[in-house]
């Protein structure tokens, strides 16, 4: 599934840039090589940062 229209990127192309440690919607279009056009995606970005945060907090106890 696409979250960002834009720029092509979908479910996949987020999730590998916050594994590789994007914290900002801003660091995945910049490990995409791209910038947020109508940021109607930024959202859904977000709740992916931190549903990756509160993965890891979860491992961690």
């Amino acid at each position: 599934m696409y979250v960002c229209n834009c720029n092509g990127l979908r479910q996949r192309d987020v999730a590998s840039a916050i594994e590789a440690g994007a914290c900002r919607p801003r660091d995945i279009f910049a490990a995409h090589q791209c910038q947020a056009q109508c940021a109607k995606c930024v959202c859904e970005m977000r709740e992916m940062i931190q549903d990756s945060r509160d993965a890891y907090a979860m491992a961690a106890e």
